[in-house]
């Protein structure tokens, strides 16, 4: 289980919305505006992992190009 985050690289998309990489992890995720993303980065998160083996936390560093 993660230490209680988890971290995702998020770029703007030169074509339109956000892309979003976790850090240490096979999970990558996109969404066409700000909040469409969170909900996709939480909803990978949760696909990923078992129940109850989620992070509590998820962190966003912001990439600029």
């Amino acid at each position: 289980m993660p230490d209680g985050e988890i971290a995702f690289h998020v770029r703007e998309d030169p074509q339109g919305g956000y892309t979003a990489r976790a850090i240490g992890y096979s999970i990558f995720t996109e969404g066409d505006n700000w909040g469409h993303l969170k909900y996709m980065m939480r909803d990978a998160v949760l696909y990923y992992f078992d129940d109850g083996e989620a992070p509590e936390a998820i962190r966003v560093v912001i990439c600029h190009k």
